[in-house]
């Protein structure tokens, strides 16, 4: 994808993707004020409803989402656009490629692979906690629907799950709209209430947030754990950056977006000033003809922020499996049009089977809120370590500046983080412990693979002897054979026991090795590297972004420009399909080999994975000990 110089995606409407934006990128962020301002003063540590405490969260909140949100990711970190992609994982790359070979390398790599895996504990939590919060609206409506709102929470999120496999193109057309609509009805139901009690605005003052410290000192930190729900949701803005551009994002922030939020907090306060403590002050800020219509649009904008979650997790899985840090899995497109446009199955019902057991675990929003945001610290907190890496190593200016900068971003998020670590055992172990198994999968097999390549280049026979032996005398058949091979030197397995068991060699014989790139994407005049190596033999690289999805025949019809024409029904592809047997030998723990071997047997096939045509793949097999 390509970036105009302002960060818009060439050929896009900047009025297009700017609701795009306001339907997608802020879905999440979007619905915290369901249950920011709720936790702060009902959740586990209460506060009284007098000015002092209103106003003390009041201005936290303002100033949390101006230094998070406002300053830390909008301002700078969207900055920091790997070709015009942003996340965990795209930002990895980036500071992968300016810390090569130094000391920095191996952390960088620790971070960046911890930061993905606690997305995953992120989007179980999401959908759980956002459409909870949504669905007990109804507590207030009528409050004999009390035990239906587990089930009809866990109907919607079923019904959300399912219909993923159809894609979201379609749907996605009405995210902005809705979005829009529910941005307005914050800020309508939020100037309802300042007008009310007007001085509620004179938290806006970052002196009442320093007042709430100084009176209430620890329970003033512990408060920290419910108002960083108020930033929860920042990460989307830099993740989604490759998918509507770094103008859009902050035109949509400024322009709509923060008014729309900081008048329906400011209002939420103001009617606890009033009216004193109220179960619900988001829902009892709407006038009662209005609390049915705004439980629907509530619920609406929880699914939609819901979804964007969902498909984040499609998009860093596919990240993470171009990037070698989890096997192949089914990857279906969901659009003709649209080549970001996907589902995995697999991915889709892991997140479903635990955000039900959160559903069934925790049963009410309130008990959520307790595992949620140390992910969200956490994530945060690690973004901004490698973004002051880039930041020193690539980026020019006032180093005394920069370090001031990064100083007050790590301030603010080791302080959030320190508040949320008191919620781990009530709940915040969950992510945690999430983060912590995926983190364990990612390592294993990135490490099993690299141990697997060592063993296969160690076993194989150099090219140019085989050239100068085997090649020669062999009896040849018509036809290309493309042998696929995951290391860039030696002769595949399944090239030797093609040899040892027919005894013949095609015509024409290509080692093919698909390479990921560290930037998103490729251009079709760098897609191929093709090497002639004589004697009918050739050396194909080919190069794709870690955004892009490997298509081999299609790269191969890229071969004309080469001198090469690959007729499909004359062109056979060979794979060899290694089967794990975990040893003593050096490399891995004996429990590492073991989990690696796993993955290895339940990965998708190569075949399906770089969408070779079945009826010209043969599959050799061989046993390698690692």
């Amino acid at each position: 994808m390509t970036t105009s110089p302002t960060g818009t995606p060439a050929g896009s409407s900047l009025a297009r993707l700017t609701l795009g934006a306001i339907g997608v990128v802020y879905g999440d962020i979007g619905t915290s004020p369901l249950y920011a301002m709720k936790e702060s003063f009902f959740g586990p540590h209460p506060l009284a409803t007098d000015q002092a405490h209103v106003l003390g969260i009041l201005s936290l909140v303002f100033w949390s989402v101006m230094l998070v949100v406002s300053v830390k990711y909008v301002i700078f970190i969207l900055r920091a656009d790997n070709k015009g992609e942003g996340g965990s994982l795209a930002l990895l790359a980036l500071v992968d490629r300016v810390t090569q070979g130094s000391r920095l390398s191996g952390l960088v790599a620790i971070l960046g692979i911890f930061a993905a895996a606690l997305f995953y504990g992120d989007s179980m939590i999401t959908p759980a906690i956002s459409v909870l919060s949504a669905v007990e609206g109804l507590e207030l409506a009528t409050p004999h629907l009390s035990q239906a709102v587990e089930p009809i929470t866990l109907a919607i999120l079923f019904a959300l799950f399912m219909f993923q496999r159809r894609g979201t193109a379609r749907v996605g057309l009405l995210f902005g709209p809705i979005m829009v609509l529910w941005f307005l009805s914050l800020a309508a139901l939020g100037i309802t209430g300042i007008l009310r009690q007007p001085d509620v605005l004179l938290a806006v003052n970052p002196y009442y947030a320093i007042q709430f410290f100084v009176l209430d000192g620890w329970t003033a930190f512990l408060a920290l754990g419910s108002v960083v729900l108020a930033v929860t949701g920042a990460e989307a803005l830099y993740a989604d950056m490759g998918h509507f551009g770094r103008r859009p994002i902050r035109l949509a922030w400024f322009g709509f977006v923060l008014p729309a939020l900081m008048l329906n907090y400011f209002g939420q306060g103001a009617l606890l000033l009033a009216a004193g403590p109220v179960d619900n002050p988001f829902f009892a800020l709407a006038p009662a003809w209005a609390l049915l219509p705004m439980i629907v649009l509530a619920t609406l904008a929880t699914v939609i922020a819901s979804q964007a979650v969902i498909t984040g997790a499609f998009s860093v899985t596919q990240q993470a499996i171009l990037l070698g840090f989890l096997p192949r899995l089914r990857v279906l497109h969901t659009s003709s049009d649209e080549r970001g446009q996907i589902y995995m199955p697999f991915i889709n019902w892991s997140l479903a089977f635990f955000v039900a057991l959160l559903v069934l675990g925790f049963h009410s929003s309130s008990n959520l809120a307790s595992a949620y945001g140390i992910a969200v610290t956490g994530t945060m907190l690690i973004v901004t370590l490698m973004f002051a890496i880039l930041m020193f190593k690539q980026w020019q200016g006032n180093r005394l500046l920069m370090g001031a900068l990064v100083a007050v971003f790590l301030l603010v998020d080791f302080v959030y983080f320190l508040a949320n670590a008191v919620k781990i055992p009530h709940g915040g172990w969950f992510p945690l412990v999430t983060g912590v198994l995926i983190f364990t999968l990612l390592v294993t097999w990135k490490r099993g693979r690299s141990l697997l390549f060592e063993r296969l280049r160690s076993e194989a026979l150099p090219v140019d002897l085989f050239l100068k032996s085997g090649a020669k005398s062999a009896h040849r058949v018509p036809g290309t054979a493309v042998y696929m091979t995951g290391t860039g030197d030696g002769i595949p397995h399944a090239m030797m026991h093609n040899m040892k068991h027919n005894k013949v060699l095609h015509a024409r014989n290509v080692l093919l090795t698909v390479v990921i790139a560290d930037r998103p994407y490729v251009s079709r005049k760098q897609r191929l590297e093709v090497h002639d190596l004589g004697h009918g033999f050739w050396r194909i690289l080919v190069h794709y972004g870690f955004m892009e999805y490997p298509d081999v025949p299609a790269a191969l019809r890229l071969g004309e420009r080469h001198g090469l024409q690959f007729v499909p029904f004359e062109t056979s592809y060979f794979l060899s399909r290694e089967t794990i047997i975990p040893s003593t030998r050096q490399g891995m723990m004996l429990w590492r080999e073991v989990l690696f071997a796993w993955m290895s047997r339940n990965a998708n096939t190569a075949m399906e994975f770089f969408n070779l045509p079945a009826d010209r793949v043969v599959e050799v097999g061989s046993q390698i000990e690692i």
